[in-house]
């Protein structure tokens, strides 16, 4: 072999060397192949879900703290919070869900309820899943009103409660003091004989304070929850498990409007017809005693700062086991929501968080919701404005009349009748529970 031959054998040779050397380190390398893209389930789809919100009490600035911190737990989701304006609310409500369902007009995903409402909206709901809350969990974490209240006949819950309220007694404490008592009375007993001590009339005969705001529905902010709690009160049972027929007709019903419509009856009258509302005598310290909800501290707070005012729980009936009158609001998931777990989940975080949120709305009025979870009772103990709520809550109930501002329209008409057109008591609640059914019959199918 020349040496042209052999330069030539080696150069192939080193040629052959590197070519293996290379292809060796290709296969060694890592394979990224294209062709064969991942399968749906190989990777977890990035989330891109939009909730709206509808709130009431409190304003954008006390819930987006909340919703940010969900929304960084939880990548991808998005709350859009709006406070919505309190009059008008349940139709314009009511009337999105029920055209949500037959068109393209959108209902908001997440929005408050009344306690009463259920029978009538449920079937617009999403029921709570139990992956987020099961029905024992919910029984052994609310107040039982919110059990009652929330549960319709399929038997699923269908809100969470966003706080406990009711009826309690306001009083003028200066009133109370002048005529000699160091607390209000707690039985319906005193409470008679505080009221009519603490009426004063002029030589006419006309009330210049009363002692107490009750017997009319014209000129009382809560006549019908006022009737509605001495019905519970009396132990009537107002309504059958279809939530489509009451029983106003009753001689315990017949009894509790007979007592009252006499608190503006007669010489002995403590309230009537012609006085400015119970809001209004309050503020200007004509009145010693009302029935409201919590909220209404707000109100003289605002309009009448130097009334001296204290809340105690409604008086009972000696001798019975006590029944409160429960009046507040939870949180819904539309039947239309699209993501209604995700939902769920982010009102549960409102739930868990109650107590930042009561702190954070205190910043801005006297206190914030009244806590709706039992293990915080103690907290609304130690509330001067709350605690007769931490006394009551245990005990507190209400009746599924489903349309509210029907029923309770029927209710003050026939709180009406009796009081100035002096019907009688039995025929106008046999007219008013005619009335009632046929709605409920409608709405609460």
């Amino acid at each position: 072999m020349n040496p042209k031959q052999k330069r030539l054998l080696i150069i192939l040779g080193s040629v052959l060397i590197i070519l293996i050397l290379v292809f060796t380190a290709i296969l060694l390398l890592p394979q990224d192949d294209d062709s064969n893209p991942p399968d749906d389930g190989d990777t977890e789809p990035s989330l891109n879900i939009e909730l709206s919100y509808w709130g009431l009490w409190e304003p954008e600035s006390v819930m987006q703290p909340f919703i940010d911190e969900f929304e960084e737990a939880n990548p991808g989701v998005t709350i859009l919070y709006s406070q919505q304006a309190f009059t008008n609310y349940e139709n314009i409500l009511y009337t999105r869900l029920q055209q949500a369902e037959n068109s393209i007009e959108p209902a908001p995903d997440i929005f408050r309820i009344n306690n009463t409402w259920t029978p009538k909206y449920y079937k617009y709901l999403s029921p709570l899943p139990s992956t987020v809350m099961d029905q024992t969990t919910y029984s052994e974490t609310f107040y039982p009103t919110a059990v009652e209240d929330f549960t319709a006949k399929d038997e699923n819950i269908y809100a969470l409660p966003w706080e406990i309220d009711g009826l309690a007694l306001f009083y003028n404490k200066q009133l109370l003091n002048q005529a000699g008592y160091t607390s209000p009375p707690s039985d319906w007993d005193s409470f008679i004989e505080a009221a009519q001590e603490m009426t004063v009339k002029n030589s006419f005969g006309q009330i210049t304070t009363s002692g107490a705001a009750i017997g009319t529905a014209n000129n009382i902010k809560h006549s019908a929850d006022i009737l509605s709690y001495l019905l519970l009160l009396n132990n009537v049972d107002i309504i059958d498990s279809t939530y489509t027929s009451v029983n106003l007709t009753s001689q315990n019903a017949i009894t509790a409007m007979t007592v009252y419509t006499q608190f503006s009856q007669g010489d002995d009258a403590i309230w009537t017809s012609d006085l400015r509302d119970d809001l209004e005598m309050f503020y200007e310290g004509k009145l010693a005693m009302m029935f409201a909800p919590s909220w209404r501290a707000f109100d003289i707070i605002q309009s009448a700062p130097s009334i001296e005012f204290g809340i105690a729980p409604t008086p009972q009936l000696s001798n019975n086991a006590p029944v409160y009158y429960s009046m507040y609001w939870g949180d819904a998931v539309s039947s239309t929501c699209e993501h209604p777990e995700v939902a769920w989940d982010f009102i549960n975080y409102l739930v868990e968080n109650q107590e930042r949120i009561f702190s954070a709305s205190s910043e801005i009025r006297a206190f914030g919701e009244p806590y709706s979870l039992v293990i915080l009772n103690s907290n609304l103990e130690n509330n001067p404005y709350l605690r007769a709520y931490a006394e009551m809550a245990p005990h507190m109930k209400s009746w599924g009349m489903g349309d509210q501002s029907y029923v309770e329209m029927i209710l003050n008409n026939a709180i009406t009748e009796v009081i100035q057109d002096q019907r009688d008591i039995k025929i106008t609640l046999r007219n008013a529970e005619q009335d009632i059914n046929d709605q409920l019959a409608e709405t609460n199918n």
